[in-house]
Formats: C-alpha cells, structure tokens, sequence
C-alpha cells in the first residue's frame, strides 16, 4: 500500500484554475494535492536576438521556488543565484511548451512562461508543465481572437507527470514521502496525441528492468490522458 493510500495507478487530487491571474495574458493556478504552483503567460512583441530576422518565434520559462513553499525557508534566488535544478526544470518547461507550438506561426515574437511553487510536496516540474499548457494556451488563444496573429500556432496539447517504484511497485504521481525513498524515479512528458517530448529516469539503488520501465510508461500515458481531461475543463471553463 501507498502511504497515501492511493492505489498505484491514481493520482493525486488534481485541479486547474485557468485565468488565476487575470493581468496576464494566460495563467493557471495548477494543484497536484499538496503541490501548489503559479503558472503565467506573458506576451511579448520582440523576439530574441539571435532569432531576429528567421520568421519565428520562441516560448521560454522561468521556474522558481517560494522562500516557504518546502518545510524550512529557502533563500531567494535573486539573492544567491539560480541553482543548476531551477535551471534544469525551466529549460524542461520551456522544450515541453515548444514541442506543442507552430513556432512560424507565431511570428517573431516570445511567450514567457513563469511558474512559481507555492507548496511544495514533490512533482513541482510535472505540476508546472501540466499548468504552464493551461497558461500558454489561453495566452495564444487570446492573440488569435484579438487579431494579434492570424492562427493559433498550439498544435497540440502536453501534460508532465511523475513516476516511480514504490516498495517495488510502478507507481504514478509521486509525493515527497515517496519521491524521496522510491527505487526509481521518472518524470515523463506527454503530447495530448501521446507522443514522448521528454523521459527522465534515475535508479535510486539497483537497476530497474525492462518490464518495469515499460509499466511506468504505460501509467505515465494514462495519466497524462487523464491530466489533458483536466487542461480541457479547465479551458473550456475560460
């Protein structure tokens, strides 16, 4: 049994608030039980540099943790710099995003994404990928009705969970508890279509096999499905 006293294919309790920040373009409060994150949409007529002049745009991230969004205060990393994790789950957002997005379609300008962890009781990067889609995608819808480009350049929708072996067992959805004492650990992005953008995978003691990867897959898929019902809702309530 979980500790949780989930069943091994469940997730956590699952809930997306589109249009949480209402002076952005695009934002959604995402929640993953106890993992709490901001995810923002921010549209911008200039493009980066080094793209100027190709036709296309870009989708970028930034991700950051709260000073009390873990048990004992963090320091702010505007003061210490940012850290090689923080660097690492906002470039994963960011080629999460792009995987989903027509970047000729969007013309020479960037969306910035910002996702900022409130609570924290693990999958903080599945969380923000799950919202930052929710986000992006109300922000690109508004420059499509609005006339700001001539189509909406999301071709297809994207979620990001966690998973691992929990005493042995493939399991979905990982909270801290487990997280922090699985015999595995994954994290597997998924395109609405069910395409793999990303597989991240460690073992945490011995090697896992090849059976027990493809269950953890399976699970990941399924749950990603169930995560796009949820971004569906979500926008469909916008």
């Amino acid at each position: 049994m979980r500790p949780s006293g989930r069943s091994f294919n469940e997730l956590r309790s699952v809930s997306l608030e589109a249009g949480y920040a209402p002076q952005a373009e695009g934002s959604c409060l995402v929640k993953f039980g106890n993992t709490h994150v901001l995810c923002t949409a921010s549209w911008d007529e200039t493009t980066p540099p080094w793209l100027r002049g190709q036709g296309r745009g870009w989708v970028t991230a930034e991700y950051g943790m709260l000073p009390r969004s873990t048990h004992e205060r963090t320091r702010r990393e505007a003061k210490k710099g940012q850290s090689g994790r923080t660097q690492e789950i906002q470039r994963l957002i960011g080629r999460a995003l792009r995987a989903v997005v027509d970047l000729q379609a969007l013309g020479e300008r960037q969306i910035l994404i910002d996702c900022d962890v409130l609570r924290a009781d693990g999958g903080t990067r599945t969380a923000s990928v799950t919202g930052a889609y929710v986000a992006l995608a109300q922000c690109c819808a508004w420059a499509a009705r609005d006339g700001v480009i001539k189509e909406n350049p999301i071709r297809d929708s994207v979620a990001a969970i966690s998973c691992g072996l929990v005493s042995g067992a493939p399991a979905v959805d990982l909270d801290y508890q487990e997280d922090s004492s699985a015999d595995a650990d994954m994290n597997f992005v998924v395109t609405g279509s069910g395409g793999l953008v990303e597989v991240q995978g460690t073992a945490e003691g011995a090697p896992f096999s090849d059976e027990q990867l493809h269950a953890l897959v399976a699970l990941a898929k399924a749950a990603c499905d169930e995560l796009k019902g949820h971004q569906e809702a979500a926008l469909g309530d916008r």
